[in-house]
């Protein structure tokens, strides 16, 4: 299983891998799962990640009750062992590129799941909605994907988005987590935030982290209401790096834009004060501030989304724009930073654009 190697001419400095794994390569679990392959702070991976139902939906008449099995469900490429990683260090992954593998998606009803739904743990004496697929059209062109109607001849165009609803690494405790799980390793937090040019920050929890990765959506509501994004096969160019004895209890995010940290919980408010209490802590210390006094400026500043509020966990993404904060300040020992420096070196040596670019 070894990883394919590229080098590029005239960036000897620059080592970059690919992998595409092959079906019986999938992860379906966060911990308890073998390494795929061992990697090195600063390679650049370029992976391959299939759709939330492991490609077997393709058109709409195909329905989850006859295409997908549980617990084969949101297939995630890895884990990858990470040279140096070690528990009480924090993992990061830049994302360099994010893009569609292929110029269609499709979305789903599934029965008893979703937020305006009856489900398995809300039950309730009503008949389970529907299931249904539609099927999306990807505009490279235009940076959009095209809407259809099933009952009627209605049509719009939504932006192309894409991002990773699933980023992880292995839990603490020996614990091994169904990827649909979002927590504190990260997981299937949904977020649109894991995005290109962003940087998420994982702790690691066990020897090498064990990151993995999957669920691409070319473009999603927020909250996931239904239960899928516009669900899609992705090519992602990441690089990681380790920041040795410090540990992010929670996922944190950075992008030029803002700092974040994504909290993972039931009911939903648990999971907004996970997010707030921890972007609070990160504000006051690293600028030296009160907690009352990053208390108050998180409050004002932030600019919080809800990821998704249809998984095991609900998850809210505390965001604190980095205008109304000073622009010296190194976050995470400035490891964005560096990462993105690398992010552009790769870029220009293979004249690529990413696809949805911040901004």
């Amino acid at each position: 299983m070894a990883m394919d190697y590229r080098p590029v001419p005239g960036h000897p400095d620059l080592v970059v891998r690919g992998f595409h794994p092959t079906p019986d390569q999938y992860a379906w679990t966060f911990g308890g799962v073998d390494p795929v392959h061992t990697v090195r702070p600063g390679e650049v991976l370029e992976l391959y990640t299939e759709d939330c139902f492991a490609g077997r939906i393709r058109g709409v008449g195909d329905l989850p009750a006859t295409s997908i099995e549980f617990p084969f469900i949101n297939p995630q490429t890895g884990p990858f062992f990470v040279e140096g990683a070690e528990p009480g260090d924090t993992l990061a992954i830049h994302l360099i590129d994010v893009a569609p593998a292929r110029e269609w998606a499709v979305s789903t009803s599934v029965s008893l799941f979703g937020a305006l739904t009856s489900t398995r743990i809300t039950a309730s004496l009503q008949d389970p909605l529907p299931e249904k697929t539609w099927f999306y059209r990807v505009l490279r062109e235009e940076r959009e994907v095209l809407f259809q109607a099933l009952d009627s001849e209605f049509e719009t165009r939504f932006p192309l988005q894409p991002f990773h609803g699933t980023i992880g690494v292995a839990p603490a405790a020996f614990e091994v987590r169904n990827v649909l799980v979002p927590d504190a390793f990260g997981g299937n937090m949904d977020s649109p935030e894991v995005r290109a040019g962003a940087t998420v920050y994982l702790g690691v929890n066990v020897p090498g982290a064990l990151f993995s990765l999957g669920d691409g959506h070319y473009t999603m509501g927020e909250g996931e209401a239904c239960g899928a994004a516009v669900e899609g096969a992705m090519n992602t160019v990441l690089v990681v790096d380790v920041i040795k004895h410090m540990y992010c209890e929670w996922p944190r995010l950075e992008s030029d834009e803002a700092i974040m940290v994504a909290g993972s919980c039931r009911p939903l408010e648990d999971a907004f004060r996970l997010a707030h209490t921890q972007v609070v802590r990160w504000v006051a210390g690293d600028l030296g501030l009160s907690v009352m006094d990053a208390y108050q400026l998180v409050s004002q500043a932030a600019r919080s989304r809800i990821a998704n509020v249809v998984d095991p966990n609900y998850t809210i993404v505390a965001k604190v724009p980095k205008r109304f904060l000073p622009r010296d300040v190194p976050w995470m020992s400035g490891t964005h930073e560096g990462l993105r420096r690398v992010g552009k070196e790769y870029l220009a040596a293979v004249q690529r654009t990413p696809v949805w670019s911040p901004g």
